[in-house]
């Protein structure tokens, strides 16, 4: 049986037919499609014109029967080695990612942005917000890339955004990704164990996309989360100690009018059975996506006086 990179080498010659061959060796390798494309065919479309310099956007039809060189081949084949071998997700092949309509660099220090809370950025909160126009200061708990805060400081262009997280290493990713929007006026890295650095400051508007998966959910992810940061997933206490944390503090940090989102993903059941006294309201989303709560201040303060010590 040939290899991949025979195969590409001395039988590909076209775009078309190393997109065509690619999405059967992506479909028949069985490879999971969470980390920014639905299917083996936008997944292939994107690793390959991302290695060509062509806009990932659509097929290039201008192109399609255009013949690449040995020098585009040899590249493609080795990053479709590494997809379908190792299973590294496209993002972190290409060091790009999509959220919110805006493009992030990636790499394998933070998470692949894949959260509902773009559908929600881009409505800026309504109807949640009341007066979205009123919101001056924006908090996204637990940053990783920055992506999240740099979709609210383009949503929200009068708004102070800080980018908290504890690792310096994600940190470094949001100031790239920072630099990339020119937003270094506008949106703060700052590293924080959650609320531990941020002291005296008040937000109108909290966002937290924190580690959440048990260890029993993490056991059966599918390969490509490998290649993610462990401590960006998972959480003890079944996924639910950081959002212990964040929702024990989170009133301190609200200004009276202000609102915290959380994303719990798959253990929003255990959100609720850890906490049922508590009315989480629940979002649904037009584009897909689940497992993200909103409370108001006086909630916050609810949930500190009945489950604080």
């Amino acid at each position: 049986m040939a290899s991949i990179q025979q195969t590409v080498l001395d039988e590909l010659h076209t775009l078309r037919d190393v997109l065509r061959w690619t999405t059967s060796q992506f479909n028949a390798a069985e490879l999971f499609y969470g980390h920014g494309n639905v299917d083996a065919f936008n997944d292939a479309l994107q690793l390959i014109l991302h290695s060509l310099h062509l806009p990932a956007t659509e097929f290039p039809e201008l192109f399609a029967d255009a013949r690449l060189t040995h020098a585009e081949k040899q590249a493609i084949a080795d990053l479709i080695e590494r997809r379908v071998v190792d299973r590294v997700p496209v993002p972190y092949l290409t060091h790009e990612a999509w959220f919110a309509g805006l493009p992030f660099y990636v790499d394998e220090r933070v998470l692949i942005p894949r959260s509902p809370f773009a559908e929600l950025i881009q409505d800026q909160f309504i109807p949640w917000l009341m007066e979205p126009e009123a919101v001056s200061s924006i908090l996204d708990l637990c940053t990783g890339g920055g992506c999240i805060a740099i979709a609210c400081a383009e949503a929200f262009p009068e708004a102070q955004v800080d980018a908290v997280d504890i690792s310096l290493d994600a940190l470094d990713v949001a100031k790239i990704n920072i630099k990339k929007h020119s937003l270094d006026n506008q949106v703060h890295a700052i590293q924080s164990d959650l609320w531990a650095a941020l002291d005296g400051k008040k937000y109108d508007l909290i966002v937290s996309n924190p580690p959440y998966v048990g260890a029993d959910e993490m056991a059966t992810l599918p390969e490509e989360y490998n290649h993610e940061p462990t401590s960006a997933l998972e959480a003890d206490d079944n996924g639910l100690a950081l959002v212990e944390r964040i929702l024990l503090g989170a009133h301190k940090f609200l200004t009276p009018t202000g609102i915290l989102f959380v994303e719990v993903g798959n253990s929003d059941f255990a959100v609720m059975d850890k906490w049922p006294e508590v009315e989480f309201m629940w979002l649904d989303f037009e584009h897909g996506g689940h497992g993200v709560f909103m409370l108001n201040y006086e909630q916050c303060i609810s949930f500190s006086q009945h489950y604080g010590t």
